[in-house]
């Protein structure tokens, strides 16, 4: 069980965005990772689709590990 939630404020420990502060977004409790709003930003390249016909290149975040951050006030 996490003591992280949705919408808590969290501190980056590790990794490329170490110092970085964000909100949660989304977590996976059975993969222990979560979404952190504006941190971990990757390019998805994805193909022409009937709701998006010119596809192209598209920014998201990605999930980090919970181990990699801490809960802050």
């Amino acid at each position: 069980m996490t003591k992280i939630k949705k919408e808590d404020r969290v501190l980056i420990l590790s990794g490329n965005h170490k110092g970085i502060e964000g909100i949660i977004m989304k977590i996976f409790p059975k993969k222990n990772k979560a979404i952190v709003r504006g941190v971990n930003i990757i390019k998805r390249h994805t193909k022409g689709t009937p709701k998006n016909p010119k596809g192209g290149i598209i920014e998201k975040e990605a999930p980090i590990h919970l181990s990699n951050m801490i809960k802050i006030k």
